[in-house]
């Protein structure tokens, strides 16, 4: 599953975004589109044939093939409007206890990602409620199609928040053993087919090792795209899931600027350094790892 994700702060780029997704053949279940506007939402919708009338009962009414809307209550920041098939899953990952507020086009649409539970949906949410609260919005897309994940990147590159594409390294990804954790060294982009599905992979194996301290080292990482911001979300809340933590380190003045930009450095754990990164990690976890 590939996850790309877009942060707008003016509603007419993600309107643009929107409709550029379509038109670039984004099929409407693939895109989830987060926003606390209500006007924003209505026009949103239209475009995703979410909006039919008003949220009633917590959710827009319902049609068959009609996407799903879905009004959602968040503590501490208020109404959240959320539009698409895929708001089925991600609703998993915000909470709130909303999923029964999706219709039932969207519960029996077999090709909307399944939802993620657990401590992993807790990290996503965090993240999208540090973005929203900002009063910024979000598009999630969520496909298993390598062509739809490449178009809906081009287009949340171009007018979501983004860094600019410079020239980059070959994307590799390697590991070192630091006591009890593990450094992930990740050179030059982390970006679809360019270095996410490595880091992925890198991971998923670590954490079938059972490994549970992982240090994420972006010294030698000039680019990251959309896919790579949902890759680094999704890895952040994989590795809590698992009873781990992972920290970042030596991001450029570019990737900390994106970092900041997204609300990403409010979710990551971001230190100086390796020495940093090591003294930070839960020294509990450090002996339930060294026991096991």
């Amino acid at each position: 599953m590939e996850t790309a994700i877009g942060v707008f702060a003016v509603r007419e780029r993600a309107e643009e975004a929107v409709k550029n997704l379509l038109d670039h053949h984004v099929p409407k279940d693939s895109i989830v589109y987060l926003t606390r506007s209500e006007s924003e939402a209505k026009s949103i919708g239209k475009e995703l044939g979410a909006y039919t009338g008003g949220f009633v009962g917590g959710a827009a009414g319902l049609s068959a093939g009609v996407a799903a809307a879905t009004l959602l209550a968040i503590p501490g920041i208020g109404p959240v409007f959320a539009l698409g098939f895929g708001a089925a899953a991600l609703l998993g990952l915000v909470g709130a206890g909303a999923g029964a507020a999706v219709g039932q086009s969207a519960a029996h649409d077999s090709s909307a990602p399944s939802p993620t539970t657990g401590e992993a949906s807790a990290q996503d949410s965090a993240y999208f409620r540090e973005v929203l609260n900002e009063g910024h919005s979000l598009i999630v897309v969520r496909t298993e199609s390598a062509q739809v994940a490449a178009s809906a990147c081009k287009v949340l590159d171009e007018l979501g928040m983004t860094m600019k594409k410079g020239a980059s390294q070959k994307s590799k990804v390697t590991t070192r053993e630091l006591g009890d954790a593990v450094a992930v060294d990740v050179v030059g982009k982390i970006a679809l087919g360019e270095g996410s599905g490595q880091m992925r992979g890198t991971i998923r194996t670590l954490m079938e090792e059972g490994k549970k301290h992982i240090v994420l080292n972006l010294a030698a990482v000039d680019f990251i795209d959309s896919s790579g911001l949902g890759e680094l979300v999704r890895t952040h809340a994989t590795i809590r899931s698992h009873g781990g933590q992972m920290k970042i380190v030596n991001p450029s003045k570019h990737v900390h600027d994106l970092f900041k930009m997204t609300k990403l450095d409010r979710v990551l754990d971001i230190e100086q350094d390796e020495a940093s990164a090591l003294n930070s990690f839960d020294p509990g976890q450090a002996s339930a790892q060294t026991a096991g």
